[in-house]
């Protein structure tokens, strides 16, 4: 068993580090705000005061942080993950951030004699609870089959996709996807709805046909009452299409899709809905289309 680190106890966060506990790994973890941690330290985690602490104790130190800043805040200055790393170490980084920082903090982990990957999650807390989210890695590959059997711990399929980069790139290409999708699919339910069909009906016919996606099975029974529980909020899903975006201009890639959809994205964020899970996509186009829904009574 490894002695593993990890940094950042978000939905998703805290999620992985259970997978690992239950390995019977030995996890130490730091995050911004302790209280997240407490249910993870009654599981048998134990707690560092800052994330060098976390790196310096651990072979592998892990960081799930919501954005590109969010990763440099905890990766430098004197109490950073840098700090905290030597020969023998891989850094793993599961946040979706600009593909061009993480090259650059590959070099600057290299530096320390350590290595670093960039293994983003592909799925949702819920697919890995249940040990079926899909892992992406990008970096060298004697550091990936190091890695490897504690990454199969928190998902499987774990594909290796290249060079530091091509992970949270091939991340950023998947879930563009995602808000695309759910775009598409309360329109279908809209068109629908708005032709006398039952939303219900609408809903359970689309799910049991052909373009009922894995994403769109657990996602678009959303749209007939929203739970509290939000798996991906609508400004993190934007932030993931802005990188997007960025990347499409940079490789000269046109977009069309993604920049209708994080247009909507947008108006979520504009009237209030930002802070709810990103499937109220439907509930913006239902106020376009005249429907009154739930979210925006």
């Amino acid at each position: 068993m490894a002695e593993l680190g990890f940094v950042g106890l978000g939905v998703m966060g805290s999620s992985v580090v259970r997978r690992l506990l239950d390995a019977d790994h030995t996890v130490t973890v730091w995050n911004r705000t302790r209280e997240k941690a407490e249910p993870l330290l009654e599981a048998g985690a134990r707690w560092a005061d800052s994330p060098r602490a976390v790196a310096e104790l651990s072979e592998i130190v892990f960081t799930m942080v919501t954005s590109t800043d969010a990763v440099r805040a905890v990766t430098e200055g004197p109490d950073g993950i840098l700090a905290g790393l030597g020969a023998g170490k891989i850094y793993l980084d599961m946040s979706t951030a600009s593909p061009a920082n993480t090259r650059a903090l590959a070099e600057q982990v290299a530096e320390t004699g350590a290595q670093m990957l960039d293994a983003p999650v592909s799925g949702t807390s819920l697919t890995v609870d249940q040990g079926k989210a899909s892992l992406m890695v990008g970096g060298e590959e004697d550091a990936f089959e190091r890695a490897r059997p504690v990454l199969e711990a928190i998902g499987r399929p774990v594909f290796h996709m290249g060079r530091n980069g091509s992970a949270v790139t091939m991340k950023i290409a998947i879930n563009l996807s995602l808000a695309v999708q759910m775009l598409a699919f309360s329109e279908g339910v809209l068109l629908a709805e708005k032709s006398g069909i039952a939303r219900e009906a609408a809903v359970e016919a689309i799910l049991g046909s052909v373009i009922a996606s894995p994403m769109v099975v657990y996602r678009g029974p959303r749209v007939l009452g929203h739970p509290d529980e939000v798996w991906f909020d609508c400004r993190m899903m934007q932030k993931d299409m802005n990188l997007a975006l960025e990347l499409g201009r940079e490789l000269e890639v046109p977009l069309p899709t993604t920049a209708v959809t994080n247009e909507l994205l947008t108006a979520a964020n504009g009237i209030g809905i930002g802070e709810k899970d990103f499937a109220v996509l439907f509930d913006v186009l239902a106020a376009m289309s005249g429907v009154r829904t739930e979210v925006l009574a």
